[in-house]
């Protein structure tokens, strides 16, 4: 075990805005998309798929932060 206090935390946001495409259903954020194509498509068959349907994820009462100093994560209900 560590010997941290875990004084210097950050808040992990909670990612509410996923896509999932629509022919391999790769769960992947708009952010991480961008305006591209489906990479895990164009991987296993050489085709750009940009047909993607948007997964309304509903948010969850669990906080995550990490330890800047140690790296940990914490989890906290609220």
């Amino acid at each position: 075990m560590t010997d941290c206090l875990h004084k210097n935390l950050t808040l992990i946001k909670e990612r509410t805005d996923k896509l999932r495409c629509k022919i391999c259903h790769l769960t992947i954020t708009s952010e991480e998309l961008g305006e591209n194509y489906c990479p895990e498509c164009y991987e296993r068959t050489g085709k750009k798929q940009y047909d993607f349907e948007k997964l309304a994820l509903k948010p969850s009462n669990i906080s995550q932060y990490r330890c800047e100093d140690c790296n940990a994560t914490i989890k906290t209900k609220g």
